[in-house]
């Protein structure tokens, strides 16, 4: 049994874990133009810095949900800080692209590993008690958007004050300290006993999201009408197919398809789709406006996001859980989409001449108000409409879901604010008018979100968790001791 205080120590843990592997999303954007000028990216290319990331991460969620069942979630969750600290270290003393881009792809799959697992071992830690679970979820959700925003705070100090290959090395004293803790503070856990890992389900489902994200970010630069577009997302919908057709007919797959069917999952996995759609593209284009159209320099650039992340850490440490015992998840998620869709709206109102105390921080702070009434109840929906023993699986999902969403988004409202003028530098009205688009599209995806979670996740009383599904095998020795 787990002592009171080592269990909150194991969620700091969690939490830290939830904050790198969203920071190394974002920790980079500053250092682009320096990354680019020593390897040698060119511009066209440079974007996948980024994407290298993203693309692993969310192409190999499931294979790591599914390692975690099978193995044990501390076991994975040790791997994958290992994993991410090889990575960094790749990515931070690489000489030329490839060694970049791979570097980048190594750390991707050490986040794949840690999510799932992470999210396995909290639930171990704290489902047994819905409130304190509730306020563990809180603690852990606001450690995602921190992460977001604090990369592009840390990113500008290092860049400005140290060099670029610091983004990476941050990293490898904590994965260090991580790798120690994780021995010391996690429950030794179950493993999930015996079964198979579905290597061609894994193949098809990464090669498949990977194409999907790769056709649309590339989509701007080689034109939506150009074949080369086309095709590339039709094999992404094959490789796709494929994966649907591999995991219904095998019989341990990498995700059993009735899952989906589950009350609450599937709706609240899109929901987080949506909310990751809305929510990246508002962070990725407030910092380009920050610097390009208002003249911050990076490190400033940064420092103007903090306002944003101490409320999306209050609203999700203590407003979201006191609002979901009160009123329930279901409409704090809908009240929350609609809050950020309202932030959207008024940031698409930026001038090219600006002011930030009058143009961002207002409106920002309304949008993070919203994510941070949102993100809480979603994720908590859909990690514990799930059986126990898949827990990892539901983490693997819910944050493919995330991960995915935030791709798809990003680059749907890159097309976007380039068809209106952003890829003019240097023409502030031009810029500016191409960044509104862009907010205001996110804006539409959010209302679609709202929209969406208020038509299909079922209402559950004020304080009361998810049922899980119980449908399925019965549940073994081993799978109840690790609940």
């Amino acid at each position: 049994m787990t002592s009171p205080s080592r269990r909150w120590w194991a969620l700091a843990l969690i939490a830290l874990a939830q904050f790198i592997v969203i920071m190394d999303t974002s920790i980079i954007g500053v250092a682009l133009p320096r990354i680019q000028s020593d390897l040698g990216f060119s511009q066209e290319n440079l974007s996948w810095v980024f994407n290298a990331y993203v693309v692993a991460f969310g192409g190999l969620l499931l294979l790591g949900g599914r390692l975690s069942d099978l193995f044990g979630a501390r076991r994975m969750f040790a791997t994958g800080w290992a994993v991410l600290l090889v990575g960094s270290v790749l990515a931070g003393a690489a000489g030329s692209v490839g060694t970049e881009l791979a570097g980048r792809a190594v750390q991707g799959a050490g986040a794949a590993l840690i999510a799932p697992s992470a999210l396995t071992l909290l639930m171990m830690l704290f489902g047994a008690t819905p409130k304190e679970l509730t306020r563990a979820l809180a603690l852990y959700g606001a450690a995602a958007p921190a992460g977001g925003t604090a990369g592009v705070f840390l990113g500008g100090v290092v860049t400005e004050y140290l060099s670029w290959p610091w983004v990476f090395y941050l990293n490898v004293p904590i994965a260090a300290l991580a790798l120690v803790a994780t021995l010391t503070l996690m429950p030794a856990g179950i493993v999930g006993g015996r079964g198979s890992v579905d290597l061609v389900g894994a193949a098809t489902v990464t090669a498949g999201l990977g194409a999907a994200v790769y056709a649309i970010v590339r989509a701007p630069e080689v034109g939506w009408a150009d074949a080369r577009t086309w095709l590339v997302l039709a094999g992404a919908v094959v490789l796709l197919g494929v994966f649907v057709a591999v995991q219904a007919n095998r019989r341990q797959p990498l995700m059993r398809l009735s899952i989906l069917r589950t009350p609450n999952l599937g709706a609240a996995n899109l929901t987080q789709l949506l909310l990751g759609g809305a929510w990246i593209p508002m962070w990725f284009f407030l910092n380009l406006y920050l610097q390009q159209v208002l003249g911050y320099r990076a490190f400033p650039s940064g420092a103007a996001l903090l306002p944003m992340t101490a409320l999306i850490m209050v609203g999700m440490i203590v407003l979201a859980p006191w609002a979901m015992n009160r009123f329930g998840p279901k409409t704090m998620t809908v009240t929350g989409l609609g809050t950020l869709a309202v932030g959207m709206g008024w940031l698409s109102q930026i001038r090219p001449d600006g002011i930030f105390w009058v143009d961002v921080l207002p409106a920002s702070l309304v949008a993070a108000l919203g994510m941070s009434l949102a993100f809480i109840p979603s994720l908590g929906t859909a990690i514990s409409s799930a059986r126990p023993e898949e827990g990892g699986l539901a983490s693997g999902i819910v944050n493919t879901s995330y991960q995915v969403g935030s791709a798809l988004g990003l680059a749907a409202m890159t097309a976007v604010a380039a068809a209106y003028g952003a890829s003019r530098l240097g023409d502030l009205p031009a810029l500016t008018n191409g960044f509104s688009a862009a907010f205001l599209g996110a804006a539409v995806i959010a209302v679609a979100g709202a929209l969406l979670a208020g038509v299909t996740l079922r209402t559950s009383r004020p304080g009361a968790t998810a049922e899980p599904d119980t449908t399925g095998p019965d549940r073994t020795e081993t799978d109840r001791a690790a609940v």
